[in-house]
Parts: structure tokens; sequence; C-alpha cells
């Protein structure tokens, strides 16, 4: 998409126009130049219009005003993904407010946790789950406006109705919203310690997956979102496509045997396949049907061993990205790379380094955490709310570390290894539970796996994994780590693996290792060497 004709709203060619990367003015743009293009289409088929979208989003901002909304409050939403999810994600940034949606998920004091962070007085909540605020300090919580005629238990807050919310008169804004002004706080998954609520600009949701980060989506394509509202990927494709003036579908929740059906219907271009998503589509019986669909593009996150047996059957190319919710999109893949496991390499406009625990940069092949920092002013996160110390910690030397460890090849190409918190090492040897994950993704029987460290009797740790099965079938732990003895390296083979019939995740499907690892050596869980399937330690004698 080329920047509009007219004068530039600032001097800096870093920083696109308003109506380039504002909500607010995305909004308005579009509904006067493709007043009929369709933006979003719903999973039961309704659509609405550029000029739809418009007048239902400036009711709702109308109605919001009346409760008090000012530009720049911090408004919560505690609801599912649908038709209210995204008109209060757009009407309160429309106010030029910010748009703080929780975790469907959160209850005790998790969500206590956040409702204090947050500080926002108004919350839009769907009436179930309403009752889990009656367990916890509400904080600064003081109106609660729910999004179905259901009825909610007393919770001691004014209760109002969002299908009555409509408003006939919409009060000027104080100020222009400036690309630079917070546009969401995301909460990060807490799968590793207390939620941090990541403060992005509108510019660094432009940035994320905008025009120039993602080449590879335009303004004719539409993204199929399958993630829940309160994750960035459920949050930003809506965003990312209404800068291209393009569309997205949303959907509740991935289905493995629904995926393609959807697709058709919806009339998708693009899809993003996260984490085991393209796993669990490959496993599924090949039919007939398999390229009898619209898509034509696929973000898969991580590249997968299949990825060239998905673009086979499928027809559809594959790209590939590294990213996070607190950075924008800094390393991208060509379209259907051939170096396995690949990330990609880095974007024009972001800077990349790998480093050890001093943050000196280690050399081309080896190990290092990855940093990240932007050319563009704001393209990244403005630091975590009310978190002044993690603030600091992250972004040390003026740089954002991911906590990711990485590796670079010869040729500018990434490898991501592990979370730096997630890394195992077994005698002397230094695992990537993400490279065991994969090995043992690769059994035709195993759906999604996780690695983790578990305590050895020795010293240092003990491999183990805990699996899920692919539906219709079973996992036999002493035939899987036949499997795995003859593909891995003798110190990375598993001692330990457990089969479960879920693993356990966050609403946004990050496995919750933390969990795993309370949870340990189980009395159900298979022990390869007490079974005398003992790894010859492999000497390389040349």
């Amino acid at each position: 998409m080329t920047a509009p004709a007219g004068p530039r709203d600032f001097t800096d060619p870093r920083i696109p126009n308003r109506n380039q990367c504002v909500l607010r003015y995305l909004v308005d743009r579009w509904a006067e130049e493709r007043p009929d293009k369709t933006h979003v289409i719903f999973e039961d088929g309704e659509e609405w219009s550029y000029a739809e979208l418009r007048r239902r989003v400036i009711a709702k901002a109308a109605g919001l005003q009346k409760l008090g909304v000012k530009q720049g409050d911090f408004v919560s939403a505690w609801i599912p993904a649908g038709r209210d999810g995204l008109l209060a994600f757009y009407a309160i940034n429309y106010l030029g407010a910010v748009f703080v949606p929780f975790n469907t998920a959160y209850r005790g004091n998790l969500l206590a946790h956040v409702l204090s962070n947050s500080g926002a007085k108004i919350m839009i909540a769907h009436p179930d789950l309403v009752e889990r605020l009656g367990e916890v300090d509400k904080a600064e919580l003081e109106h609660l406006v729910l999004i179905t005629q259901g009825e909610a238990p007393d919770v001691g807050l004014t209760i109002s109705r969002f299908d009555d919310l409509d408003g006939d008169t919409l009060e000027p804004l104080e100020r222009p919203i400036q690309p630079w002004d917070i546009q969401s706080i995301i909460y990060t998954s807490g799968t590793t310690g207390p939620s941090k609520g990541v403060l992005s600009s509108y510019l660094h949701m432009y940035t994320n997956a905008g025009p120039e980060s993602w080449p590879m989506v335009g303004e004719d394509d539409r993204y199929m979102c399958v993630a829940p509202i309160f994750h960035i990927g459920g949050m930003g494709p809506p965003f990312v496509m209404l800068a291209r003036g393009a569309s997205v579908a949303l959907i509740e929740s991935f289905s493995t045997d629904q995926f393609w059906e959807i697709a058709r219907k919806t009339q998708a271009t693009m899809v993003f396949l996260l984490g085991v998503m393209a796993t669990f589509l490959m496993k599924r019986e090949p039919s007939p049907d398999d390229r009898n669909h619209s898509v034509k593009t696929a973000l898969m996150v991580p590249l997968t061993d299949d990825a060239p047996a998905f673009t086979e059957r499928f027809g559809i190319d594959i790209y590939t990205i590294f990213n996070m919710t607190e950075i924008s999109s800094p390393i991208v893949s060509e379209a259907n790379p051939v170096k396995r496991g690949t990330c990609g390499k880095v974007r024009p406009g972001a800077e990349v380094r790998l480093v050890d625990a001093n943050d000196c940069e280690v050399p081309v092949g080896q190990i290092g955490e990855m940093l990240v920092r932007t050319d563009r002013p704001w393209a990244m996160n403005s630091g975590y709310n009310r978190n002044p110390e993690a603030t600091a910690k992250a972004w040390a030397n003026g740089w954002f570390h991911t906590g990711d460890a990485f590796r670079m090849d010869e040729d500018g190409y990434y490898y991501f290894v592990d979370r730096v918190k997630d890394a195992i090492r077994r005698r002397g040897e230094n695992i990537s539970s993400f490279e065991v994950e994969v090995e043992v993704c690769a059994h035709p029987d195993v759906r999604e796996c996780a690695a983790i460290a578990v305590p050895s009797e020795f010293s240092e740790d003990e491999v183990m994994v805990v699996v899920a099965p692919v539906p219709g079938r079973s996992i036999d732990p002493e035939k899987l780590a036949s499997f795995l003895i003859e593909r891995m390296p003798y110190f990375m083979v598993p001692r330990y693996i457990r089969v479960l019939p879920e693993l356990p995740k966050t609403p946004s499907a990050k496995v919750l290792k933390t969990d795993l690892r309370k949870e340990a050596v189980t009395p159900d869980t298979f022990d390869r060497e007490k079974a005398g399937m003992r790894v010859r330690r492999e000497v390389f004698a040349g």
C-alpha cells in the first residue's frame, strides 16, 4: 500500500501518517475510500463493510463516552473473540483510549494481579465471568459493561449493557491521536511468572506485522484469525489488515477438522499456523479437498521439518518469522525457506545481536540471547505497565532482551534454540528443549510434546518429555523411546516419557511447562533406564 497523497503529518520520514497507523483515522479513511469493501467476515458468514464498521464503531464509542471514557483512559475487556470483542477493541481505540484485554481463563490471584496492574475503572465483560470478580480485590474497577443479556451476580459494581450502549453524538477528541500514543496493554502469558502488561503504541502495532514487516501480505488478502482477542495473535491481525485496507476472517477457535472448510467458506487467503497447528493438519488423513481452498500464504511458526510436504499437499507458500508481543517481527523468511529450522533473516529496519550473559556478542555459529532494536521510534514496546524494574531489565544497554536463545549461520539465517529459562543441561551437555520436541513430534502417533528438565540423582538434569497422542491413536512409551534412540544424539534421548490426553496450556495455546515441572516424574511416567533401555554413548574417534 502506498502512502496517501498530501502533506505529511511528521517531518521524520520513518513515522507514517496518522491515517496509515492510527486506528481511528484508518477506520475513517477506509470508510471514505472503500466503503463497500468487506473488512471483517465472521464464522457464520456475516460481513461488515468498512462503512458498516465505522457506523458501529462510532455508535459504541459515543456510548463509552457517555459512561465517562476519555482519551488516554485504560478500559479492560474480559470477553471472547467475535463481534463484541472487535467492536470493543475498535471503539475504545476510536476514542484514543487504551484497549486492555484480559485472558478469559483468569481467576483468583492472577485476575487480582491484572486488575491492579491495569488500573482500569471500566470493564467490558461477559456475564459468565463476573462471578470470579466477587472472589478478588477489584482494585480501581467501578463499572461493568456486560456484552450479553445474561444475568450476572452482584459484585458491588455499576452495571451497563453493551447492546444498549450506542450513542448518538460523539464528542471531539481533546487532541489528535498520535502514532506513539499507547494503543493497548497485552498481558504476557505468565508461563514463567506474574503476567507483565506490555505497553504497545499504535506505531508498535503497525510495525509488528504491517506492510513493511510482512511484505508477503497485501491489501487484497484476507487473514483468517483463530486466536483469542487477548493475545497478540488475535488482536494484531484485525489491526494490521486494517492498516492495509484489507480484511480479516474472525474465527472463534482453531479446529483441525473444520480448518479448511472454514477457510473455504470465509475465502481466507492467508493463515497463521502457530505451534502444533501445522502438525495437526498434516497428521489428518489426506483428502481430495486438500487443495480445495483459497489460501495462498501461511506463516508457520516454528518452521517444521514437514513444511515442504505441507506446501506440496496443500499448495500454499510457507513463510516463517520470529516475533513476540514486545517486539515487531525482526526476523522474517523468504517464501518456502529451504534451511531446516530457520526463522529467517533480519528484516530491513530491525537490528539483532546474539549475546552472552554480559551482553557481549558471541561468534557466528554460537548460541546467544537475542537482543533487538529498531531504527523507527516507537516501533517496539513502550515498557511494562507499572513495572519499571522489569522494563529496565528488559531494555538494559538500550536493546530489548528477548530471553530467547538463538544461533546465526554464516549466511545470516537465525535459528531458535530455546527459551533461556527452558534450556536443559545433562551430564555436561546443553540441550534445547525445542530441538527435543521437534524430534519427538516426528513420531506419527505424537500430536504434541513438551520437553522439560527434571532433577537427576547424579547431578544437573534429566530429560523428560510429556506427550499427547494424535486423535484415534495411542502412544507406547517404549516404542517411542526406541524411535528416538535411532534419531537423536545419545545425550538428548529422554529418560522419562509421560503420556497425557492433552498438554496443559494457557488459552493462548502456550504449554504450561511450569505445571509440568511441578508434577515432574509421576507414578505413570515411563523410565527408560529402569526399563533397561540404556543409550550407548557414541565416541567419535576421527
